[in-house]
């Protein structure tokens, strides 16, 4: 079965830098978007940042010119580094991947576990 392994993350002052990775395992065909999601405490879940498979991005506009979203699809892996940190990017972070698996004729989304970050003033 499919799923996505998620590494990074933690806690640091504002100003400070952090990066996240997420990779695809098991038994798929393609894998097609990528992206980075965040639920910060008592709000509402939110997209990041984005990639497709031909490496297009975007970005929420509250992390644009500091979050930068990257992937290397010979090792099904998606990046998002982030820097100046602010205390209101505090959340948890989840990787979404759109897989192809062999029984299916269409892709479908997997989720990660989810990663912590904490940013204090």
């Amino acid at each position: 079965q499919v799923r996505l392994v998620e590494s990074g993350g933690g806690s640091l002052q504002a100003g400070g830098s952090l990066a996240l990775s997420c990779a695809v395992v098991g038994r798929f065909v393609s894998i097609a978007d990528m992206a980075w999601y965040r639920q910060a405490p008592g709000k509402e879940r939110e997209m990041v940042a984005s990639i497709t498979k031909g490496s297009i991005t975007d970005y929420a506009d509250s992390v644009k010119g500091r979050f930068t979203i990257s992937r290397d699809n010979a090792r099904n892996t998606i990046y998002l580094q982030m820097n100046d940190l602010k205390p209101w990017d505090t959340a948890i972070y989840y990787c979404n991947a759109e897989v192809l698996t062999p029984m299916s004729f269409v892709p479908r989304d997997y989720w990660g576990q989810g990663r912590h970050v904490t940013v204090s003033s």
